[in-house]
């Protein structure tokens, strides 16, 4: 099966793009070009939309190396501007190609191991927001008890947080590696792959990668009782801010029932 993409924005000699886009019906790198040619090439004709030059290739697994033009071409002197530009062109296409299959390849797996751990989150930050509630309906005698249930769905939801962000950041990584050798025109959703495979990721949070490899500071609450700062990653951040949301609305009640100080010794 042979797949066609259009060129969106041709390229110069000096690789740079083009002001204007092809508008005349595409012309084939003549046949004495032909062993320059990507091993996927098919076939090169006018774009439906009746602009850019499309390109057929036959479909990538994304296993094979990235496609780069051969450098013969620069040293070929039969190898006039416009041949090199058309070579070029159909390289970059190559390419586009070559990395929609090298991140469904790569994100598959990562997917079907996310899913599952989405659903964790979810259900462990409903559980979260649920045991807060039943504060409105249990007695003073029995607000300890609820503490230490509340207490128990923080670290669930932290520990499901912290699970699904470990999977999130390789997920990161794969589309930003199609980024970089496609570019954000060119870039493929990962809720279409996700798509592709049976899963809505609409609502999941992957955030672009440097913000799992370079985490800004952001508010913890320790187990031990002592506020700190630690290096969280996105879905840990969102934990720690309802929990935190939740702790201070606590603290409010307490201190308006007037025990401030046992409300801080207990929720700090």
């Amino acid at each position: 099966m042979a797949h066609t993409i259009p060129l969106k924005t041709p390229l110069d000699d000096t690789g740079l793009p083009h002001r204007d886009t092809l508008t005349s019906p595409a012309v084939t790198v003549p046949a004495d070009a032909s062993r320059y040619y990507h091993r996927h090439f098919v076939d090169a004709g006018p774009a439906p939309d009746g602009g850019s030059i499309a390109f057929r290739f036959t479909a990538f697994t994304g296993y094979e190396s990235q496609p780069e033009m051969p450098a013969d071409v620069y040293d070929d002197p039969a190898m006039t501007w416009e041949l090199r530009d058309q070579l070029r062109d159909q390289y970059t296409a190559a390419r586009v190609l070559w990395s929609h299959s090298r991140l469904r390849r790569q994100a598959a797996p990562l997917l079907h191991k996310a899913a599952p751990l989405w659903s964790a989150w979810t259900a462990a930050r409903d559980e979260l927001v649920a045991t807060f509630a039943e504060f409105w309906s249990t007695g003073d005698g029995l607000w300890r008890a609820q503490l230490l249930r509340l207490m128990d769905a923080e670290r669930a939801a932290r520990e499901a947080a912290d699970a699904f962000d470990v999977v999130a950041r390789d997920l990161a990584q794969a589309v930003a590696d199609q980024v970089d050798v496609a570019g954000w025109d060119e870039a493929l959703p990962l809720t279409t792959v996700a798509g592709e495979l049976g899963y809505d990721a609409s609502d999941w949070t992957v955030h672009h990668v440097d913000d799992y490899t370079h985490p800004l500071p952001q508010y913890r609450i320790a187990r031990d009782g002592v506020d700190h700062y630690g290096r969280a990653t996105p879905l840990t951040v969102s934990a720690t801010q309802l929990i935190e949301e939740q702790r201070e609305r606590l603290r409010e009640v307490a201190a308006l029932a007037g025990d401030h100080d046992q409300a801080h010794r207990t929720l700090a």
